[in-house]
C-alpha cells in the first residue's frame, strides 16, 4: 500500500531529519511511528501526502511513486488529523466535514447522508451536532470531528499526527478506544504518529521506533516489548522491566461474558504467550485445571503495562 525506498529528507541547513529509511506499510494495516522528540517520525508522515518534499530516494501507494499524482488527487484521497484540529470556527460541523466531499462534487444529498453516518460512528447525534459551531463542541468531541472529516471522502490511507496529546486522559482513553473500535468497522490503512509508547502498545498492529531520522526497529507490540534490537530500544520501551518473570495471568482476567471467544489458553501462560495468542483472537477464555475461570483481552494487558508504567516498570516517554 504504502512503500519507501531509501528515503531521505535533508534541509538547506545542513539537517538530514529522515536518513534513507525503507520500509512498507500494507492495506489495512494500522502502522504507528513513534520515537523521541526530533526523531523524524512527523517528517515521514508528512512526506507521505507530500507536505513535505522529500529529497532522496522514492515513496509509492499502491505502486505509483506519489510525485506522479496529481497533488489535489493525492490528498483528497488522503484523510489527515492534526493535533491541532483545525476547525474552521464559522462553519458548522456539517459544514466542516463536507469540505472534501464538496470539493469533489458529491451533491448535498449525497454529503448530507454521509455526515449523518459519520456522527453516528463517533456517538454524535446528528440532530444536535450537525448545525452546531466546533466553538460548542468539547476539546475531545471536536477531535472527533477531526477524524470523521478525514474519513469524510472515503479515503484509503489516514494520517494521524499526535491527534489525542492535547486532550486530557480521560478523553485520549475515550479517543484511543474510538479508533480502536471505529478501525474494525473502516478497515482503513492508518499511519499514526505518537510519542507515548502506551497509546504505541494499545493502537499499533506494527510499531516503527526511529531514532534520529533512522528506523531502529519495526515489529508489532509483542516484538517490540520482548526482542528489543538493542539496548536504544530496551531503554525507550523498557523491555528490561520485571514484567516477564512478575506475570500472573490469574491477577488479570476477567469474568465469563455472556458472549464466549472460542480460544483458550492456561492460566499459566506466559506473557509472551498470551500477547501472541492476542494478535489472532480479540479475546481468550482462560482455563485452570481443566475448568474455564474467565477471560483476558488486548485492553486488559494495556492496563497492566500502564500500571507497569506508574510504577516505573516500564520505560515512559
Amino acid at each position: 500500500m504504502i512503500s519507501f525506498e531509501n528515503v531521505s529528507k535533508q534541509y538547506q541547513d545542513g539537517t538530514t531529519a529522515v536518513d534513507s529509511i525503507s520500509f512498507t506499510v500494507q492495506q489495512g494495516e494500522f502502522f504507528v511511528l513513534i520515537g523521541p522528540s526530533g526523531s523524524g517520525k512527523t517528517t515521514t508522515l508528512k512526506m507521505m501526502n507530500r507536505l513535505i518534499p522529500l529529497s532522496d530516494g522514492y515513496i509509492f501507494i499502491d505502486g505509483k511513486k506519489i510525485s506522479d499524482y496529481n497533488i489535489h488527487e493525492l490528498r483528497w484521497n488522503i484523510g489527515y488529523v492534526l493535533q491541532q484540529i483545525a476547525l474552521f470556527p464559522h462553519m458548522t460541523i456539517e459544514e466542516n466535514i463536507g469540505i472534501v466531499p464538496e470539493l469533489k462534487q458529491w451533491s448535498k444529498e449525497k454529503i448530507h447522508h454521509r455526515v449523518t453516518e459519520l456522527l453516528h460512528m463517533v456517538s454524535l447525534d446528528p440532530d444536535v451536532y450537525r448545525t452546531r459551531k466546533p466553538s460548542e463542541l468539547s476539546g475531545g468531541e471536536q477531535q472527533r470531528v477531526g477524524v470523521i472529516r478525514a474519513l469524510a471522502a472515503d479515503p484509503e490511507i489516514i494520517l494521524m499526527d499526535e491527534p489525542f496529546s492535547a486532550l486530557d486522559p480521560i478523553s485520549r482513553d475515550k479517543l484511543q478506544e474510538d479508533i480502536i473500535h471505529l478501525q474494525k468497522e473502516i478497515k482503513k490503512t492508518i499511519v499514526f504518529v505518537t510519542h507515548d509508547m502506551k497509546e504505541a502498545l494499545k493502537l499499533a498492529d506494527r510499531i516503527c521506533l526511529m531514532d534520529n531520522g533512522k528506523i531502529i526497529q519495526i515489529g508489532t507490540p509483542e516484538e517490540i516489548i520482548h526482542h528489543p534490537k538493542n539496548e536504544f530500544v530496551k531503554d525507550f520501551v523498557g523491555a528490561s522491566s520485571p514484567l516477564r518473570s512478575d506475570f500472573q495471568l490469574e491477577e488479570i482476567i476477567g469474568p465469563i461474558l455472556n458472549h464466549k471467544p472460542s480460544a483458550t489458553i492456561p492460566v499459566s501462560a506466559s506473557l509472551e504467550q498470551v500477547l501472541g495468542e492476542l494478535t489472532k483472537q480479540e479475546e481468550l477464555l482462560v482455563e485452570k485445571d481443566g475448568k474455564v475461570i474467565g477471560y483476558v483481552n488486548r485492553q486488559m494487558l494495556i492496563q497492566y503495562f500502564s500500571g507497569a508504567v506508574d510504577k516505573g516498570g516500564i520505560g515512559n516517554d
